[in-house]
């Protein structure tokens, strides 16, 4: 059963968990990686270059409306597809462990699984502009 006094702040816990997490991962691909530096790993996983710069965008923009609790139904259903995509382009090949070389499947997998849940869990505490279910 759900305790409904406490879903709430549980929903805040995972919106800015993931949202930060998201933040740092689009932040690394644009300060660290670079927009070209990021195209191009994009291109060696045979995927357009323009795909990898949308990522960082989404990571970055998405990351933020997580925190900040802006349309966290729709953003969390998003992502879902955009980590189930790095988890068979980019880490299938690495076999389950995180910890593998070049990182295995086992995280985007996990952290798609945590976006499913909160699309279906909803706003939470604190949020700056819901989307309210009808």
């Amino acid at each position: 059963m759900i305790d409904l006094k406490t879903a709430p702040h549980a929903a805040l816990l995972l919106r800015l968990t993931t949202g930060a997490l998201f933040v740092a991962h689009g932040l690394t691909k644009l300060l660290v990686f670079t927009p070209a530096g990021t195209a191009g790993f994009f291109e060696s996983l045979g995927l357009p270059g323009w795909l990898g710069l949308a990522t960082m965008v989404f990571e970055i923009g998405g990351g933020a409306a997580l925190i900040l609790g802006v349309a966290t139904r729709a953003v969390a259903a998003l992502s879902v597809p955009v980590l189930l995509g790095a988890a068979f382009t980019a880490h299938w090949g690495n076999g389950f462990g995180w910890s593998n070389q070049g990182g295995g499947w086992e995280y985007p997998v996990m952290w798609a699984a945590v976006m499913a849940a909160l699309a279906l869990l909803g706003d939470g505490a604190y949020a700056l502009w819901p989307l309210k279910r009808r």
